[in-house]
């Protein structure tokens, strides 16, 4: 079988209303991780684990390596660790979310999913697994990880027969969207340097308005916003901890001041790194006199 970027698609009953962290495999509602925080998967982003979301009522956007994909219910959406993705669902909107170490099983795919299942004993199937997930999660039980990353490897193997099935819907595959999926690819490796959206233009020998032409037409946005999308994404994380200092996240994100870093963070979402901070920790911003 040919492998093509896509996504991944499958039916849930409803959403459990807690996700609880145990050990490195992660189970529980999608809403709840984002409840307050919405950035987390609004902005565009890549995470160091696999990802799979499992919608089960309502419909969304997402981005992934550039291109935009509508979902819905019984849709589903697995993302290897390194993909830049964002997820944009209405309040209303269910669904499940299933977070592994990468390479946990060797079976699981390594490129973007979006299956849409329309089997019912399919979807039982992986309804079933993630509950289970869930109960072990809640009860605490000796051999906890083994068991979760039990659950993780009949993922892999659903994943595996799904496609087989022929539930995967890709993406048409075409020249922008390729060069679309290399810049996503690009930003992943290099958002933590000084480079300007026009540095990635030129390592991908085309000019800055063709590269922003294409982005806009696939998924909505500049490709100046796919690279302010990352970075912020990356300093509001750093944010939600006391350490490292302001100047330190802004050097680690190619700033060349803490006082541009400052800037930049200010003018996408209203605060200061400061403010952002104290929030986080429950503390109340010092208003400047």
């Amino acid at each position: 079988m040919q492998k093509r970027p896509g996504f991944l698609s499958k039916p849930m009953p409803p959403a459990p209303v807690t996700l609880r962290a145990q050990g490195q495999v992660r189970a529980g509602s999608y809403a709840l991780q984002a409840q307050g925080a919405a950035w987390k998967f609004t902005l565009m982003h890549d995470r160091d684990e696999d990802v799979l979301i499992w919608l089960t009522r309502g419909q969304g956007r997402v981005v992934v390596n550039g291109v935009m994909r509508g979902v819905s219910m019984n849709n589903a959406l697995f993302l290897p660790a390194g993909t830049l993705f964002a997820v944009d669902v209405p309040p209303g909107t269910q669904a499940l979310m299933v977070r592994s170490p990468a390479g946990l099983s060797p079976r699981m795919p390594h490129e973007p999913l979006l299956l849409r299942v329309r089997d019912s004993l399919a979807q039982a199937e992986l309804t079933g697994t993630i509950d289970a997930m869930t109960r072990e999660l809640s009860q605490d039980r000796a051999l906890l990880n083994e068991a979760l990353e039990a659950h993780v490897r009949l993922i892999a193997v659903w994943l595996h027969r799904q496609l087989r099935a022929g539930a995967h819907d890709p993406p048409k595959e075409t020249a922008g969207q390729r060069l679309v999926r290399r810049y996503a690819q690009e930003v992943v490796r290099g958002y933590q340097t000084p480079r300007s959206m026009g540095d990635y233009a030129a390592m991908l020998d085309v000019t800055p308005t063709h590269l922003t032409r294409v982005c806009r037409k696939f998924c909505g946005r500049t490709a100046a916003d796919l690279l302010t999308d990352r970075k912020l994404h990356a300093a509001r994380t750093a944010l939600e901890a006391p350490k490292p200092p302001v100047q330190d996240i802004a050097r680690s994100l190619g700033f060349s001041s803490p006082a541009y870093f400052t800037r930049f963070v200010l003018n996408h979402t209203g605060r200061t790194p400061s403010d952002l901070r104290a929030e986080q920790m429950g503390v109340r911003p010092a208003r400047s006199r």
